[in-house]
């Protein structure tokens, strides 16, 4: 196995929620930032490691969503983080994870994985498979800083997402079945074929992000490519439909 984190990895310097400058705001996949080396592959959403863009620090209380690709027998090795939730959406291959509390496992395509740092927890995450691995990384400040660590993994089987969404990984209440997290934001999920619409309810005062992770969606008519970003408030609706078969992952949050 080889690799080392190229990024900055525990406690850092998030700043305040960003303002809501933007209704629907696309980012285009192309114009991520980027980090490349021989066995990782990364587009970073918001600022992130050597990538800076002071317009674009976050959404709300969503601070960094990369988009990865880990190259066979490779990963992170041991590294801390602190004070964040860390929601990892498997798109396809696997990661397997180990920390310095016992933790091990293996996440798979359509599994998500959640790690809330709380305290401090030390853990790496490898691909041990033989093709490439991707997924969608989020993270998210927490309500409150100082909980113990905790880490889970859990399937979401697709045909319980098509058409409808799915609640991941939530720290709003009712949000039953989710991977629990601690802040008031929900990482939601949903497939759709083409043609197919649906509708999310926005409160006042809450963000969206929204990544078409395959094919092409319109959101509230701003048309969305695969793996853009867009950036959404003071939208009461938000109606998704797909230009083309689709996969989407949108977080929630005050």
């Amino acid at each position: 196995m080889t690799g080392k984190s190229p990024r900055p990895y525990g406690r850092g310097e998030y700043g305040n929620p960003t303002e809501a400058k933007f209704m629907i705001e696309a980012r285009p996949f192309a114009a991520l930032g980027k980090f490349r080396n021989d066995w990782l592959e990364s587009y970073f959403h918001f600022s992130f490691a050597e990538y800076h863009d002071p317009r674009r620090m976050g959404v709300g209380s969503l601070r960094v969503w990369n988009d990865d690709t880990i190259k066979p027998g490779t990963g992170f090795d041991m590294h801390p983080h602190r004070d964040m939730e860390i929601i990892t959406c498997m798109r396809s291959g696997a990661i397997t994870h180990e920390d310095n509390a016992g933790n091990r496992g293996r996440t798979g395509a359509g599994e998500v994985q959640v790690m809330s740092a709380g305290t401090g927890i030390v853990h790496s995450e490898f691909n041990l498979e033989t093709g490439d691995t991707t997924l969608v990384q989020i993270w998210i400040v927490p309500a409150e800083t100082g909980v113990s660590p905790h880490w889970e993994t859990r399937a979401f089987p697709q045909v319980e997402a098509a058409g409808s969404l799915c609640v991941l990984a939530s720290g709003r209440a009712n949000d039953d079945g989710a991977l629990p997290i601690h802040q008031d934001a929900a990482v939601i999920a949903t497939a759709l074929t083409a043609g197919q619409r649906v509708s999310h309810g926005l409160a006042a005062g809450r963000f969206a992000y929204l990544v078409p992770t395959v094919g092409a969606v319109t959101v509230n008519g701003v048309r969305i490519d695969t793996r853009d970003g867009a950036a959404i408030a003071d939208e009461t609706q938000i109606v998704i439909e797909a230009l083309e078969d689709a996969e989407i992952v949108l977080v929630d949050t005050v």
